[in-house]
């Protein structure tokens, strides 16, 4: 199946996980979707090792209506993206719209900060099962969940299953 009309947004900020990026950035790309690195103020983000990413969009510039889905990144980037409310907003508004959020590892701060997760099933990396429980999700250690748009895993080693998930969510057979 063609990607070829789906558009796809992937969070950038300093610190962010290098396979959690570009893995599922370059998986979306060859399945043809038009996949658009977006940031909040900077042309280029650094990964926790010194991985460079150039930003193709401003979050100012962008609107949530024009993508089909939003995948976050971990490392400790989302807890530096939730700093900016329109990044914030980016995600809360791609969720009200029944749109796929999908988050790796501590990219579910992203989701708390939306105020997403409340009575959904999630995972995320372990250390930050208590910001997800106290945000009122039920949070469970599995490789990939999804509850209806919500797409979240734990860690690195869960991203084939991850990205399959992101793409049966987008509509491959």
């Amino acid at each position: 199946m063609s990607f070829n009309d789906k558009h796809v947004a992937i969070l950038a900020e300093d610190e962010y996980q290098e396979l959690e990026l570009h893995y599922p950035r370059l998986r979306l790309m060859e399945a043809g979707a038009r996949v658009s690195v977006i940031g909040a103020g900077k042309d280029v983000y650094h990964s926790g090792k010194g991985y460079a990413v150039a930003v193709d969009e401003n979050v100012d510039d962008v609107r949530a209506e024009d993508f089909d889905a939003v995948v976050i990144p971990g490392g400790m980037a989302p807890d530096k993206m939730r700093r900016h409310q329109s990044m914030v907003e980016f995600v809360r508004e791609l969720n009200e719209a029944g749109k796929p959020v999908a988050w790796i590892c501590h990219a579910g701060w992203m989701a708390v900060s939306a105020d997403i997760v409340r009575g959904r099933r999630v995972t995320s990396f372990a250390s930050i099962r208590d910001d997800m429980v106290n945000a009122g999700a039920e949070w469970v250690d599995e490789e990939v969940v999804v509850d209806g748009n919500l797409i979240s895993s734990r860690v690195p080693g869960d991203l084939p299953a991850f990205c399959r998930a992101i793409l049966a969510a987008l509509g491959a057979d």
